[in-house]
């Protein structure tokens, strides 16, 4: 089977749920950033830890976000591309957001964002989640 970005219904559902993600962290709305996630989902994050098993490790990683993002949150998404299959599909985007580092003013900081998706029971569960930002010397 050959997946493609298309304009499908996948692709539409897939969007909306992405786009109510990006939503619920700006709101910082720990149920609406829950929602959607497998039981069991993989996340690697951009800060530490290198990786988070299970929906409650991935829910507190944004206990660290939150503990440095600028008020009101900046998390949005630019070129967001999904190639969605029958029940697997992945999509991938460029976000933004805005954070304080120690002892520093507000950042923006450019990240990259791949997650993967599973269809179970005719709903689309987040699967994985990968941000990252390029590596430097």
């Amino acid at each position: 089977m050959s997946a493609k970005p298309t304009a499908s219904g996948a692709e539409s559902e897939l969007r909306a749920i992405i786009e109510r993600w990006a939503k619920a962290v700006r709101e910082e709305d720990v149920e609406g950033i829950r929602a959607h996630h497998d039981p069991n989902i993989l996340m690697f994050d951009v800060p530490t830890p290198f990786s988070s098993r299970g929906l409650d490790a991935y829910m507190d990683t944004w206990k660290t976000f939150f503990g440095a993002a600028v008020r009101p949150i900046t998390f949005d998404f630019e070129d967001i591309e999904i190639y969605a299959g029958e029940d697997v599909a992945f999509a991938t985007a460029v976000g933004n957001c805005v954070y304080l580092p120690r002892g520093g003013g507000p950042t923006c900081l450019k990240f990259r964002l791949t997650m993967g998706f599973r269809k179970t029971d005719s709903e689309w569960l987040i699967v994985h989640e990968h941000h990252s930002v390029p590596a430097t010397d």
